[in-house]
C-alpha cells in the first residue's frame, strides 16, 4: 500500500524513555505490504534459494501457510528482500522505524493504537486470541492506510540499528544510527501478556537472534511508476 509523503508526530510522552522526545518527522512516500510475510511467501524463497528454513518451520503451531513466518533473524529477513528484489526486478527492503510508525498511525495524530485509544482488551475476542501462537494474517480490519496486523501478531524487524531515544534523530527520513548491536523491531507479540503494542512502542534484538514471535513485512520506495500491490507466492 502506498503511504504518501508527509509529517507525523513520532514517539510518546507517556511511554518508556526510549520513545522520547516526541518530535515531528518527515517521511518520503513509500510502499508497505498490507500484511506480514507469510509462510507461503517465505516457502517460495526457501525453495528457490536453498536458504535454510526457520526452526519453527515444521511446528504445527506456526506452519499454517497463512500464518506469518517466524523465527527469522534480521539477516534472514534482509536475504528474503534481496531474493524478492532479484526475482521481481523491484527494490524491496525492510521499512525504517519511522516509516513503520507512520504506517501504524494511519494518518491519525496522537492515537495510542491503530484504531484509536481504546485498550486492546476492549477488542472483540481479545481474551481468546493468540493463546498458543500466531494468527493467519489479515483477519482483522485494516487501518486507515489499508494495513493489517500492525502492532499485533509478531514483532516486525525494521532496517534501523537501535538507539535508546530520539535525541540525535534527524527530522527528515531518519534511518537510525550508523552502527550498533541491536536492530529495531516494532509491533506486538502473541507471546506477551499484553499482546498488542502501542504505535509508538519500540523493541530491539541482536540481528542474529531468531525467536518464534519475530517476523517482518516488506517495503519499497515509492515512485510514479511503482506498482501498488505486493507479490504473493
Amino acid at each position: 500500500m502506498r503511504i504518501e509523503a508527509g509529517w507525523f508526530t513520532m514517539g510518546s510522552d507517556d511511554g518508556p524513555e526510549n520513545e522520547r522526545p516526541v518530535h515531528q518527522v518527515w517521511v518520503d512516500a513509500f510502499e508497505l505490504a498490507p500484511c506480514q510475510v507469510t509462510n507461503s511467501e517465505y516457502g517460495e524463497f526457501l525453495r528457490d534459494s536453498g536458504h535454510p528454513p526457520p526452526t519453527s518451520w515444521n511446528d504445527p503451531a506456526f506452519n499454517d501457510p497463512r500464518q506469518p513466518v517466524v523465527a527469522v533473524s534480521w539477516f534472514d529477513a534482509v536475504r528474503y528482500c534481496e531474493w524478492l528484489s532479484g526475482v521481481t526486478g523491484r527494490d524491496f527492503r525492510l521499512p525504517t522505524e519511522a516509516e513503520w510508525e507512520r504506517a501504524a498511525r494511519g494518518g491519525v495524530e496522537g492515537a495510542r493504537y491503530p484504531w484509536g485509544d481504546d485498550p486492546p482488551e476492549s477488542r472483540p475476542g481479545y481474551a481468546t486470541r493468540w493463546l498458543a501462537g500466531t494468527e493467519p494474517v489479515g483477519l482483522g480490519a485494516p487501518n486507515a492506510f489499508g494495513l493489517h496486523d500492525l502492532c499485533e501478531n509478531v514483532h516486525e524487524w525494521c532496517s534501523d540499528w537501535y538507539a535508546a531515544g530520539y535525541a540525535a534523530s534527524p527530522e527528515r527520513n531518519p534511518r537510525g544510527p550508523e552502527s550498533g548491536t541491536r536492530r529495531v523491531s516494532r509491533g506486538g507479540s502473541w507471546r506477551h501478556r499484553v499482546k498488542v503494542s502501542r504505535c509508538a512502542a519500540r523493541s530491539s534484538l541482536p540481528p542474529e537472534f531468531r525467536y518464534a514471535d519475530y517476523g517482518f513485512r516488506i517495503a519499497q520506495n515509492a515512485s510514479s511508476t511503482c506498482a501498488t500491490s505486493f507479490p504473493v507466492a
